[in-house]
């Protein structure tokens, strides 16, 4: 356990809330939910006897720790379920059944059925959940069906097809569930006020449902029907028991954006919440450095429009803790003061100075840091590369005819240059301006050379080249065996095309792109510095041509004089004291004669 994780795990607050981890790579590994956020996630990290092998290995993989607080436990379940729903991720279970909570609906439709759906669709029915327990469910959806006799039949019951007669009551009629107005034995206006009901009670309004059901318990009374009034006498203690609220927040809320934001001098902290379908599917705390005494008004107008742009969101209402200047098209600001949108607001200031605290007390104010792992994930994704591309290394050769040649590789580490692991190979196996052979001899001697010093690959390799470089480098790839190990792409020089192995179609990706970009910064990267070396070579080489043509100076001589003066004008303004001192005082009047000194 690194001190970074000791730290991120020691100011986790003892509130109910949501936790995922992460692995160095900024890949979800679990998400996970808690009565108790501190003592939960805690509890991972003392070694226990009993850890089975996967659990062991989940630990030892955890570098980062995040999460969101909400005001219950239970809502911490639900909002557990959305998450796992839409990462997906490695350690935890596939959600399916009574994991993956079901709605209950009222079709849009002539005599309206009531359903149970997993998966609402926007066709104008209402959706009331989701429902936590699907036991819990049915018994409510039996509940209703029982007290307000709804079809369960899916006929389309037209007022022609019931004319023509063309339907039959089923078994529900014949046992009490339905009063068949597929036969048109109920009319359309009575069954719409069972519907109606049924409605008030989904949405928590029991109590015209009890009055209506106390006003049938009385006239049953009255008659002397003590059966039907005992039966109406338990439905309606069931029906007081029943619990309506099972969502995270008030289903009525189905598509908004929630903001809120806790600054202190230095730093501003702003949170965001998508609420849709009455659950809670997107949060996210973005941190901001004050630079110009910015008000509070002016970073969340800013955070707001980075935010709904990053998440795509078409939410027609903003929800925020006070009026703001921004006005955007087809969009309602609401500023509550009570109900179910001031709590919102709550949780979602709790959940900014939470992520405050816990960024002051881990010393991780870094925010360029967080935007590189999302550009690199986005690279991931834009490539369809292994691995988020945290190592970066880009080969580039230069030559003139073959002429001093010279091969570059610049290294990026976190999407940043990492100068001091940059590396220049004279070229030693080929001869002539053969452009392959050296991208090929350059790849191979650069890779063998990191396998026998067991030192980590990177994640991706970029060829300053089209498809004919790129099969040169692939080719070395596959000769150390290391081919599924590491991607690689070309990039041709004319059109900016990114090239992958074994498709001669080039990637289709945005000319402005975050990707391309670094992309072109790299290769850019490695053709400065192979040009810059390949002169030095160049101006050396040519020292080196007019030194050895002066009769007595051979190699070592010349050797000692590049060493020492670097180029020839600095030998032509030697002085002859300092010639002497180099090579001696024949020598010395010999280079003075053929250089003209």
């Amino acid at each position: 356990m690194t001190e970074d994780l000791k730290n991120q795990v020691r100011n986790l607050p003892p509130k109910p809330g949501v936790y995922k981890y992460f692995d160095q790579e900024g890949t979800i590994l679990y998400i996970g939910k808690a009565r108790n956020l501190k003592k939960r996630v805690s509890s991972y990290f003392v070694a226990k006897s009993d850890y089975n092998f996967r659990l062991k290995t989940l630990v030892s993989r955890i570098r980062r720790v995040e999460y969101t607080i909400v005001a219950t436990e239970y809502e911490a379940l639900l909002l557990e379920n959305s998450l796992i729903k839409q990462f997906q991720p490695r350690y935890n279970i596939n959600l399916k059944d009574d994991k993956s909570y079901p709605f209950l609906t009222i079709k849009k439709e002539r005599f309206p059925r009531v359903y149970a759906m997993r998966n609402p669709v926007k066709d104008g029915s209402e959706y009331y959940g989701p429902y936590a327990s699907v036991s819990s469910m049915k018994s409510i959806l039996d509940l209703v069906r029982k007290l307000f006799m709804t079809r369960s039949c899916n006929y389309a019951l037209t007022d022609a097809n019931i004319k023509a007669h063309k339907f039959r009551v089923c078994l529900d009629y014949h046992i009490g569930l339905c009063k068949g107005p597929c036969e048109g034995l109920q009319t359309e206006e009575d069954y719409d006020i069972n519907i109606g009901h049924i409605r008030n009670i989904l949405k928590g309004n029991t109590h015209l449902a009890v009055q209506h059901l106390e006003e049938r318990l009385q006239t049953a009374v009255a008659d002397l029907n003590f059966e039907e009034a005992q039966k109406l006498k338990e439905k309606i203690d069931q029906l007081e028991k029943f619990r309506h609220k099972s969502t995270v927040v008030n289903p009525a809320i189905s598509n908004v954006d929630v903001f809120s934001i806790f600054s202190n001098e230095k730093y501003a902290f702003v949170n965001y919440l998508r609420v849709i379908n009455g659950t809670i599917n997107t949060t996210d705390t973005s941190e901001f450095r004050k630079k110009l005494d910015e008000t509070d008004s002016e970073i969340l107008t800013l955070a707001i429009a980075d935010l709904r742009d990053k998440y795509s969101s078409d939410s027609r209402e903003i929800i925020t803790p006070f009026q703001l200047l921004l006005r955007i098209e087809g969009v309602k600001f609401t500023v509550p003061k009570l109900g179910d949108k001031m709590k919102l607001i709550d949780l979602s200031k709790k959940n900014a100075f939470s992520y405050f605290q816990d960024r002051l007390k881990s010393n991780e104010l870094n925010k360029d840091k967080r935007k590189n792992t999302e550009m690199l994930s986005q690279m991931k994704l834009d490539l369809g590369l292994k691995e988020i591309p945290y190592h970066i290394e880009c080969f580039d050769n230069s030559n003139i005819q073959g002429a001093f040649p010279v091969s570059a590789i610049v290294v990026f580490k976190n999407g940043v240059p990492s100068k001091k692991d940059y590396r220049i190979f004279n070229v030693k196996t080929v001869t002539g301006p053969d452009d392959f052979a050296t991208m090929e001899e350059a790849v191979f001697r650069r890779y063998r050379r990191m396998l026998e010093e067991n030192t980590p690959l990177p994640q991706l390799i970029i060829i300053d080249g089209g498809k004919g470089q790129l099969n040169a480098a692939l080719n070395s790839l596959n000769t150390l065996g290391i081919t599924d190990r590491v991607d690689i792409i070309g990039i041709a020089k004319r059109l900016e095309e990114i090239y992958k192995p074994g498709d001669p179609i080039p990637l289709s990706i945005n000319k402005k792109s975050q990707t391309l970009r670094l992309i072109q910064q790299a290769r850019d990267e490695a053709h400065r510095t192979g040009i810059t070396r390949h002169r030095k070579k160049r101006n050396q080489g040519s020292l080196k041509s007019s030194l050895t043509k002066i009769p007595g100076v051979g190699e070592k001589t010349t050797e000692k004089l590049l060493a020492h003066f670097k180029s020839i004008k600095k030998v032509k303004e030697a002085s002859e004291e300092e010639l002497i001192s180099v090579v001696g005082k024949s020598l010395a009047d010999k280079v003075k004669k053929s250089l003209g000194i």
